[in-house]
């Protein structure tokens, strides 16, 4: 399935990215002796964070203490990883996709109550508890974010996009969603409506593209083949498989 970044994050991305907070709080707490390693202080007139060296070693040198400690198996890291990355992903969610299209009945139990309609494929689970399903139409263009930290919804789109946590992309997808979707090649006509829709741990948005023109004959895989996971986040449209092959 096609994508705006590559899907295999790989292992040490994905603890990267998971943990990059975690590590800048565990030097200030003098984990794993990370204040050890940490700049001097030093006092000036002006704020300014820490950034480590090399986040990676940071995180590489958690890992390995917390496995010394027998508190977490590298084994369930990569399982867990492997389950978002290569079994989940946003297949899921072009799945739910592919059959609203091809589904009237089930397009409206989509549209009227997410969770139980993703709950028939079983794509429920934590990160997607509570699911909210909008309609992209000829009249409304819905962009999804999280303006507080991260929220996605794991069970149907996998991880989340770097884009997608940035702070850049959390403040202006609120103040200047046209903008920003321009940004994504996304340019919309002054008439069509834009919706921002603001994910948080209770409840989690995703998008249901409008089905290109000239998919009539498509089956169901065919479908689910051309959805990506950006369109089901309000940042693409999906494209029709001549445009998809170009």
């Amino acid at each position: 399935m096609a994508g705006s970044e590559p899907e295999g994050v790989g292992r040490r991305k994905f603890l990267k990215e998971a943990a990059a907070g975690a590590a800048g709080m565990a030097g200030a707490a003098g984990a794993a002796g990370a204040a050890e390693s940490a700049p001097a202080r030093h006092d000036h007139d002006h704020d300014h964070q820490v950034v480590p060296d090399d986040i990676a070693l940071r995180v590489r040198a958690l890992e390995s203490i917390l496995v010394e400690k027998e508190m977490i198996d590298p084994a369930d890291l990569d399982a867990v990883v492997d389950a978002y990355e290569n079994r989940i992903g946003p297949r899921n969610g072009a799945q739910i996709v592919a059959r609203a299209w091809t589904d009237p009945e089930y397009r409206a139990r989509l549209l009227a109550d997410g969770t139980a309609a993703i709950g028939e494929f079983g794509f429920l689970g934590a990160q997607g508890e509570h699911m909210v399903v909008v309609e992209n139409t000829a009249e409304i263009h819905n962009l999804v974010v999280c303006t507080l930290c991260s929220c996605y919804p794991w069970p149907t789109l996998g991880l989340p996009p770097v884009w997608y946590k940035s702070a850049p992309y959390r403040a202006r997808a609120v103040i200047e969603p046209r903008a920003v979707l321009r940004e994504f090649g996304v340019d919309l006509p002054d008439d069509v409506e834009v919706r921002v829709w603001d994910s948080t741990a209770e409840i989690r948005y995703l998008v249901l593209p409008e089905r290109p023109a000239g998919t009539e004959g498509l089956t169901e895989e065919q479908l689910a083949e051309l959805v990506t996971r950006d369109s089901m986040i309000g940042v693409a449209r999906v494209a029709a498989p001549r445009e998809s092959a170009q």
